[in-house]
């Protein structure tokens, strides 16, 4: 009756830029008697209805009529549709099912992402591959560092586990550090170049003081143990000569409380806002009872929140002279923001002009764990991907369905989780977006796919389970699925240090422990390296476009086609051998991965096994 994805339905399909005319055409029972319909489209933002009349234009055969409109939003927005339908029976809604399909009453809304018509996002980042580093567990240099303060404990050996039992306190404080720096991560460069990395995505690199650094101390200097800020340009420097660019983890939301900010441990020599009213910082910060009452995130006295409506904090984030464009000039290419569902709207505006000011291909993304284009946080309506906010976030609702359909989840349901961001995200989102299956916020992959699952389990329990050796070798064959879809769904996989490797590992601080150097799993790190000459082989992967063949039992297949070639791409979860028919046209196909179809054009995969067969294209998108 109606399919939101096909055409012939909704034309064109997927979010469209604002003044777009979309074409709505619907298909009825005759027996239905339908003698009016109306299309009900509803703006997100204040729930505003406009009705638009659509218009009996002939019969689908001899039992189905066709109805009929054209729809126009001027302004950027989501929007939410039905159709409404009289009947003799009374009025009826056509509404959207839970795969996507139409079903008489009950149903969902469809959704309608409206952007802005100049949204543009950076062109060097799609057809990529992004590699998240956690600073201090990637690689030391083993470099002299000066002005390092005393209380923080380095580990004797790089492959102890890191600490996490909680001090005489009962507090787990991050304050144990295995030394990894820029200059280390600079010496590992022709290592990310062979595996394909295009940029690199760095957690908090700020002083701070915390193994983690999402806790600001000073977000005009590098941490000390990390190098200074000459190592800082130097490592973008050297990154971008080989074709490498660098992301910057930006955390605006709070600030540590032992900070120059806040200074409550008293460590710097200046006036923080908790020493002071009269601290220029004190508006920075909301507090309840002063000094020791005050706005924190998720309560935790160590992150004091910021007022991201004061002017002085904007202007020192995003101003001309700003921390934004401070560490653009010195060779970032852009910013992901930590909790950025946490930063006001306003906030996000002037963070993006700020960005984009400096420069116009640099890249700003945000870590969203949901579906972004329609996300309501705090009693709102969030409108990150319209055009004046963001340009990519980080793909969790991808991760989900990946991983879901690997430990046995409904195929189907992972490919509507897949084909429900593609509709609803504007297409020049999508093919930046950043596709993570593992982060520092997560399990391992590996552990995820094949280990016994945490529940509530506790840190002890954590510390001491690892993956059997059968788990083990199970773990491993699902990562090389897990990592093909990754690499060649839509969007830019983005891989945590150490998946190609085979680290495996619960939740922080174990899913952080240091990159394995001298102990990787060499095989698949190969893996991960032939996914990375895919991508930089096939254009179909810089954007293309996405056509689902099937999402039933073990096997999940889909076709990426643009940009003069295509892959059909197919993945198997199952211990047996499961088989998928090609299409005729696909006869001369090459196999870049797996083995070629049978003769009877029936493509074999093993257990746990990946095919992807490439076939070159004209003008028309013929062979």
């Amino acid at each position: 009756m109606f399919n939101s994805r096909n055409p012939m339905h909704r034309d064109p399909v997927g979010a469209v830029p604002a003044g777009t005319r979309v074409h709505f055409k619907i298909t009825l029972p005759r027996g239905l008697g339908c003698s009016g319909a109306q299309l009900v489209m509803r703006n997100g933002a204040d729930g505003r209805e406009e009705p638009c009349g659509l218009f009996w234009c002939g019969m689908n055969g001899d039992g189905a009529e066709w109805w009929e409109c054209h729809f126009e939003a001027e302004k950027p927005g989501v929007y939410f549709y039905d159709f409404k339908l009289e009947t003799p029976c009374g009025h009826r809604r056509l509404t959207r099912g839970p795969i996507g399909e139409a079903v008489f009453d009950g149903g969902a809304l469809w959704q309608l992402t409206v952007y802005e018509k100049e949204f543009k996002t950076p062109d060097w980042l799609a057809g990529g591959v992004i590699y998240q580093i956690f600073p201090d567990r990637f690689f030391s240099s083993g470099q002299a560092k000066t002005g390092v303060p005393a209380d923080r404990r380095l580990h004797e050996s790089w492959d102890e586990s890191p600490d996490w039992r909680p001090d005489g306190q009962g507090n787990v404080t991050n304050s144990d550090y295995f030394g990894g720096d820029l200059a280390g991560i600079r010496e590992k460069l022709p290592y990310l170049k062979s595996l394909g990395v295009t940029c690199l995505y760095l957690n908090p690199v700020f002083e701070a003081h915390s193994n983690h650094r999402y806790n600001t101390a000073d977000y005009t200097k590098i941490d000390p143990l990390l190098g200074t800020e000459k190592d800082f340009r130097a490592l973008c420097a050297e990154a971008a000569s080989m074709g490498i660019r660098v992301l910057l983890d930006g955390v605006f939301n709070h600030t540590g409380s032992d900070s120059v900010y806040f200074n409550r441990q008293g460590r710097y020599p200046g006036t923080g806002a908790y020493q002071s009213k009269k601290s220029p910082y004190y508006p920075w910060y909301q507090f309840k009872s002063w000094p020791e009452q005050y706005a924190c995130w998720w309560g935790f006295p160590t992150l004091p929140n910021v007022n991201k409506e004061n002017p002085e904090y904007r202007e020192y984030i995003c101003g001309e002279n700003g921390i934004i464009r401070r560490w653009l000039r010195a060779g970032a290419a852009g910013w992901r923001l930590d909790v950025a569902d946490e930063l006001p709207d306003e906030f996000l505006d002037a963070l993006r002009q700020a960005v984009k000011r400096e420069n116009p291909e640099a890249l700003l993304a945000g870590e969203i764990w949901e579906d972004a284009s329609n996300k309501i946080a705090y009693g709102k309506r969030r409108r990150y991907l319209l055009g004046e906010q963001l340009d990519s976030v980080m793909n969790y609702p991808f991760r989900n369905a990946v991983l879901g359909f690997l430990t046995g989840g409904d195929a189907a349901a992972s490919m509507e989780t897949i084909l429900s961001v593609l509709e609803n995200y504007p297409p020049q989102v999508v093919r930046v977006l950043m596709n993570n299956i593992g982060t520092h916020d997560t399990e391992r992959a590996l552990t995820a796919l094949a280990g016994e699952p945490r529940r509530n389990r506790g840190r002890q329990w954590q510390s001491e389970t690892r993956l059997s050796p059968e788990q083990r070798t199970r773990g491993l064959a699902l990562m090389r699925c897990a990592s093909f879809l990754q690499y060649t769904l839509p969007g830019v996989p983005c891989l945590y240090y150490g998946d190609e490797a085979g680290t495996e590992g619960y939740a922080d601080p174990f899913n952080r422990a240091p990159f394995p150097w001298g102990r990787e799993d060499g095989e698949l790190t190969r893996w991960y390296r032939s996914l990375g000459k895919l991508r930089a082989r096939c254009a179909c992967l810089n954007g293309g476009n996405f056509l689902p063949v099937a999402a039933d039992g073990d096997v999940f297949s889909y076709v990426r086609s643009g940009g003069g070639d295509a892959l059909l791409c197919a993945a198997n979860r199952s211990t047996e051998e499961r088989r998928v028919v090609v299409p005729p046209e696909w006869s001369g196909a090459e196999a870049v991965f797996g083995t070629l179809p049978d003769t009877r054009g029936t493509l074999i995969l093993p257990p746990f096994g990946t095919a992807a067969l490439r076939r070159v294209l004209d003008r028309t998108g013929q062979r």
